[in-house]
């Protein structure tokens, strides 16, 4: 079920939406302009002809080369994922970290396969689902190994098993947001998980990455939707079994989930879905002060309303977005149902949001899609909160023409107590902002609310300054160092849902206590006693 249209080797997507030179130059304008950068030069895109990929350190075995290639685009394809340094390497042409083969397999017993050969020879392997990773999870480079296999699992993207009376389903783990809502439409259920990667990250990676997604309060992870998983280990094959909860010890689940291919390949689960909520209720909440906005998002998850759309932006961020120009914050909200009209719940979070300053100068948007059962995926609209969704799902295009034009641009996020936010943000301010100025001259910094929690919010920062060419990484690592530090320094989480990957394992390993990684290691040595699956993630 793959797209026929080609995915760009170094960038994020399609090719095809790759921004042409005027809408790159208007694109640097409207940077210079809003944020003061200076003039910004717009770089020609790499061709595959340009890139730096070493030759193949091993040969396709014999018994897997029905579903195994050297091929230049494929390797080149599968070296990095879409985080700003990896963007920024693609587009200078290095691609030196590239894996030696790519396998794409077409069931699980060519899984097996891979393992088995690898484990013999010595291979590193790297699960691949959307190739959509921001923190190198996988990125490989081998050292120590007799080379690298990049296991791409699209080719397994069926729903395999549909329980309508229990409402779940059996997912097979390459397949992609698209494809699974695709798959479901016709028993009129759909996976209401919706990252920003949803149009090319796949089943599988959001449960190895705990993918943070469509809900703002209460199903915010893919963790909440997950029955049971199965995959393929050195050790052979883990299967949990299928139950909608249990008190019987840790749960097994939790060594799969958020494991990021360090112990096995997951190849299916089977994951709880909904009928497609024809009831919808949003509105969009202005404010004029930071913190009015902040403690009125606070009200309102506290108060146990539980909106699908939570979603607090501060000024910079609705500039960005362009949605405000005049300094207001907005808070996007958003309620569903697949039985009842929410009204009241909207109403009752608009009230609440109005005692801290809130005004809805839009008004309220209803609707009622019984009639259709629901069918639109997502909610577009002519709203602030339509408008915003088409934005984030549309950015990481964006990403590459900044790339392409010297702008160092990157986010982070994290999750902390609402207690500790207020001192959290202001040294993020300072110490992000500070170090952009220093490396860069200048430097911007916008905040969103991606979930919130009775007990605190999930800040999520993009960050954009303007870069050095050449020197991009070397500034870009003293800017992570610092966001990374401030997080630690103030109680915060080093990721809330893009998980650990090689980026983020130092502060990991700080967050976490030193017996809970020996006993991850302890783990990684059962399943895997030869250490061949994605080495480096995680330990």
């Amino acid at each position: 079920m793959t797209d026929d249209r080609q995915l760009s080797f170094w960038a994020w997507g399609y090719e095809d939406k790759l921004p042409d030179d005027d809408e790159r130059r208007e694109l640097a304008a409207r940077i210079e302009g809003m944020l003061g950068f200076p003039e910004r030069p717009v770089m020609e895109y790499p061709t595959l002809d340009d890139i730096d990929i070493p030759d193949s350190r091993i040969d396709v075995p014999e018994e897997l080369a029905e579903f195994v290639t050297t091929d230049r685009r494929a390797r080149a394809s599968h070296t990095y994922g879409k985080g700003y340094r990896d963007l920024v390497r693609g587009f200078h042409g290095d691609f030196s970290k590239a894996p030696d083969i790519v396998a794409m397999p077409r069931d699980e017993s060519d899984v097996e396969a891979v393992i088995e050969w690898a484990t013999a020879d010595g291979v590193a392997v790297v699960p691949f689902g959307g190739g959509t990773s921001v923190v190198a999870g996988i990125e490989c480079d081998g050292d120590g190994y007799a080379g690298v296999c990049s296991l791409d699992m699209r080719e397994m993207d069926a729903v395999l098993e549909v329980d309508d009376h229990s409402r779940s389903a059996k997912i097979q783990a390459g397949a992609t947001g698209p494809e699974i809502q695709d798959q479901l439409r016709e028993y009129g259920l759909q996976l209401r998980h919706y990252p920003q990667s949803y149009e090319f990250s796949t089943f599988g990676g959001w449960v190895a990455t705990r993918a943070g997604g469509h809900f703002a309060t209460r199903y915010t992870h893919i963790d909440d939707f997950v029955e049971s998983v199965r995959a393929v280990t050195p050790a052979g094959t883990l299967e949990t079994r299928r139950l909608p909860a249990s008190g019987a010890g840790p749960d097994p689940n939790r060594f799969l989930l958020g494991s990021e291919g360090a112990f096995g390949v997951i190849t299916e689960g089977w994951t709880r879905v909904q009928p497609r909520p024809p009831h919808r209720a949003r509105a969009t909440m202005y404010f004029d002060d930071y913190w009015d906005a902040v403690e009125a998002t606070r009200d309102i998850v506290q108060a146990r309303l539980y909106p699908a759309n939570c979603r607090l932006l501060d000024s910079n961020e609705a500039m960005l977005n362009e949605l405000a120009f005049d300094g207001s914050h907005l808070l996007v909200l958003g309620f569903e149902s697949t039985d009842h009209p929410v009204d009241d719940d909207l109403e009752r979070a608009m009230a609440l949001a109005e005692a801290h300053g809130g005004t809805c100068p839009e008004g309220p948007t209803i609707e009622d899609r019984s009639a259709d059962n629901g069918e639109s995926d997502t909610d577009r609209s002519d709203s602030s909160e339509g408008s915003w969704r088409d934005s984030f799902i549309e950015a990481p295009y964006m990403f590459n023409s900044l790339v392409s034009m010297g702008v160092l641009v990157d986010t982070f996020e994290t999750a902390v107590t609402w207690e500790k936010f207020p001192d959290l943000h202001e040294a993020l301010q300072e110490n992000v902002v500070g170090a952009m100025e220093d490396e860069c001259g200048a430097g911007f910094l916008s905040c969103r609310f991606t979930h919130v929690y009775e007990d605190g919010p999930a800040p999520y920062y993009t960050l954009l300054a303007p870069a050095e060419v050449g020197r991009e990484l070397e500034q870009w690592n003293v800017i992570k160092q610092a966001a990374s530090d401030t997080l630690m320094e103030y109680g915060a989480t080093i990721t809330h849902h893009h998980a650990v990957g090689r980026v983020h394992r130092e502060h990991y390993h700080e967050e976490v206590p030193d017996g809970y990684l020996d006993a991850l290691r302890s783990m990684k040595r059962t399943l895997d006693p030869d250490g061949i699956m994605n080495p480096g993630v995680l330990l």
